[in-house]
């Protein structure tokens, strides 16, 4: 009997230790399909992010950027302003030297005039640059404001109020702009593309340019063997 008890004591503990591994090995699988599901949600949500911005424009990140310096920076500015301090002058106490040579140099390769395209942007342009030198008087503004009410906003229903005068400073200010702008206008000339009244004495355009590149050159040491072969007393 001795003998039969100690047999079967082996055998329970062996199959224990089977089951503790199948156990083992159950919640392992169990955390692998967890991991599994995990990664496969992560992705998801990456291939659908990646999509989104795929679609977005290609300079949004930095517009999006720009917008948040912006606000950050008016945020800055108010809060200046608040303290009753100069918010220009504290941000540039905070450049270095080199940002302010890097911004001098991005400031002179800026082009500022890109030329005649159309006329449309050339109207547009100078549109902008009238509205730039616009200073309004927002003390007149409002009062214009307080006293007009809603007419101030009018509609298809509101009535004109013909009697109304412009202040004798913005009719000024209004007359010197249009005689500036005459003035300028009356001193611009277009530049030629040749000289009417100049010699021809080119065969062709490529021609023309390589003289006009001689003449810069060496003009002035030929000038007189010029004179002498068109007065016809050249040696």
């Amino acid at each position: 009997m001795a003998s039969a008890s100690c047999s079967t004591e082996p055998s329970s503990s062996g199959s224990m230790s089977a089951a503790e591994r199948r156990a083992q090995r159950m919640a392992k699988l169990q955390e692998l399909s967890l991991k599994r599901n995990e990664a496969r949600k992560l992705n998801h949500q990456e291939v659908v992010e990646e999509d989104r911005r795929n679609k977005l424009p290609a300079n949004f990140e930095q517009k999006r950027k720009r917008e948040e310096w912006k606000e950050e920076d008016e945020k800055k500015r108010m809060e200046a302003e608040e303290r009753g301090e100069d918010y220009d002058r504290l941000r540039m106490l905070e450049w270095t030297a080199e940002e302010v040579e890097k911004w001098e140099r991005k400031k002179k390769k800026k082009n500022s005039d890109p030329g005649f395209s159309t006329y449309e942007a050339a109207g547009l342009r100078q549109y902008q640059a009238l509205t730039k030198k616009m200073k309004p008087n927002m003390e007149h503004y409002q009062q214009q404001k307080e006293k007009m009410g809603e007419k101030f906003y009018p509609d298809m229903n509101t009535l004109v109020d013909v009697t109304r005068k412009d202040p004798e400073e913005a009719v000024d200010k209004l007359v010197a702009d249009v005689e500036k702008q005459i003035d300028k206008r009356a001193k611009f000339s277009r530049r030629r593309g040749f000289n009417d009244d100049a010699d021809i004495d080119y065969i062709n355009e490529r021609n023309m340019r390589f003289n006009k590149k001689a003449e810069r050159f060496y003009g002035k040491y030929t000038a007189e063997i010029k004179q002498n072969l068109e007065r016809g007393t050249a040696v």
